[in-house]
């Protein structure tokens, strides 16, 4: 086979939220891990409810996240090709005119309810005969259009779901155009799958139904359908289904509260798996760990508290590279050596600012009375420059015998007065980014 394409196909219609980022992370890291192609199609022939700022919303979030698309498309684009697509299915016989309202079909569906009756559409509208539809149109109806379905077992491999198939017999025949003209995503999905090569369709359990209908309008079309692979959803705590419209866990939301990108992605994917959630290092990372086989059938909870806990452990593994660009957009200076200082205190990457300050200065002293005398025998025993990181154990060392002090007594005064805080990173990284000048500020209770 050769390389795989694969697609991720948003409605702009609200903000991204984790579960569609679970779906796009899976498309994009596979498509990185083989070398294929991962494209970016905006699902927006729904003019009344897509917006270019959903749109630009939702390449931020897949820029925050890391998932650079090689190639990026727009349904509404695409129009005249969707055109022919229509005309090759009403020519071949598989697209007819229906005209219930949305009350007629809704009492239809009672009436079948009732008799006990699958809630599926009777097809009356395929025993319309031109005079029929001539006066409906006549009334000022318009027509809606669905697919005529083979009503038949289509089966496929499930990536991860494994042998699947589906009767369509049991469905309704699925409406592709409607009355006002416009197309649902269940043809022009068919169409671009086809048009741009599209092997591999990775999406959430809720489009298994959608399948056997859309391997029928491909092979309508004359192509063949892709491999199909359909993972569980992500779910709040509470067991509540996501909603773009409701906002929930909206990857903007994340972002905004100072969660790590690598942690979202990470807990996004590994989240409802045999794996275990774990911080990785980056995105190659964590698409080698894709595993389709490896996901849960079961609906999947994720934990904004886990979230949080998994940002701060990504934050302590992740090397000065991952991160100089963005402790210079924060305006934190220090290098590797201020980074590999601090990494390990952080809860939030903003918090390196802090930490930055407390090096930086100027910064007020905290000490007590009590350790005046202290805290001058601990100035005036520090080292001479240059400063290494040897610095602190050698001054340490002088210290102790200096001063009699051991332990809580010797340590917790010199962090109060160096760092003006009760805990933090190790006053041995920390001293040589302070340097002696301030250090000796610090310790003799001036502003340093």
């Amino acid at each position: 086979m050769s390389t795989p394409i694969l697609r991720f196909a948003p409605s702009p219609t609200g903000l991204l939220h984790v579960g569609n980022a679970r779906t796009a992370l899976y498309n994009a890291l596979y498509a990185r891990r083989e070398g294929g192609t991962f494209i970016l199609r905006y699902d927006d022939t729904d003019t009344a409810r897509s917006t270019a700022a959903f749109a630009q919303a939702i390449g931020e979030d897949m820029a925050w996240l890391g998932i650079a698309p090689d190639r990026v498309e727009h349904q509404s684009a695409r129009l005249p090709r969707y055109d022919a697509a229509v005309e090759k299915l009403k020519a071949a016989g598989r697209l007819y005119p229906a005209y219930e309202s949305e009350e007629e079909l809704e009492t239809k569906r009672l009436s079948r309810r009732r008799r006990g009756l699958p809630p599926i559409y009777d097809r009356a509208a395929l025993k319309l005969t031109d005079a029929d539809r001539a006066r409906l149109e006549g009334e000022g109806r318009r027509p809606h259009w669905r697919f005529r379905l083979d009503g038949r077992r289509v089966a496929w491999a499930d990536l991860v779901r494994g042998e699947q198939a589906v009767d369509t017999a049991t469905l309704s025949d699925p409406v592709l155009i409607r009355a006002d003209g416009s197309y649902l995503y269940t043809l022009t999905s068919v169409v671009d799958d086809i048009e741009m090569g599209v092997t591999h369709v990775v999406r959430g359990e809720d489009h298994v139904t959608n399948t056997g209908v859309q391997i029928e309008i491909a092979e309508a079309l004359g192509a063949a359908a892709p491999v199909f692979g359909h993972h569980n959803l992500l779910t709040l705590p509470s067991g509540e289904g996501l909603s773009k419209r409701l906002g929930h866990l909206s990857l903007r939301a994340l972002r905004e509260a100072g969660e790590e990108p690598l942690a979202v992605a990470a807990l996004a994917v590994l989240t409802g798996t045999s794996l275990a959630v774990e911080p990785v290092a980056d995105l190659d990372t964590l698409a080698a760990k894709i595993d389709f086989g490896r996901i849960s059938r079961a609906p999947a909870r994720f934990d904004p508290a886990e979230l949080t806990s998994l940002s701060a452990a990504t934050l302590h593994h992740l090397p000065f590279a991952a991160v100089a660009g963005r402790l210079a957009a924060l305006g934190v200076g220090g290098g590797e050596a201020f980074w590999l200082a601090v990494r390990g205190n952080l809860a939030r990457f903003s918090d390196a600012l802090a930490w930055w300050r407390v090096v930086e200065g100027p910064l007020d002293p905290v000490t007590a009375p009590e350790d005046a005398d202290f805290l001058a025998v601990a100035a005036a025993s520090l080292p001479p420059e240059p400063w290494d990181e040897g610095v602190y154990p050698r001054w340490i060392a002088a210290l102790k015998p200096a001063s009699g002090r051991a332990g809580r007594a010797l340590f917790h005064p010199l962090r109060l007065a160096l760092t003006g805080a009760e805990s933090g990173p190790e006053l041995k990284a920390l001293l040589p980014l302070i340097g002696r000048e301030k250090a000796l500020a610090r310790l003799s209770g001036k502003r340093g």
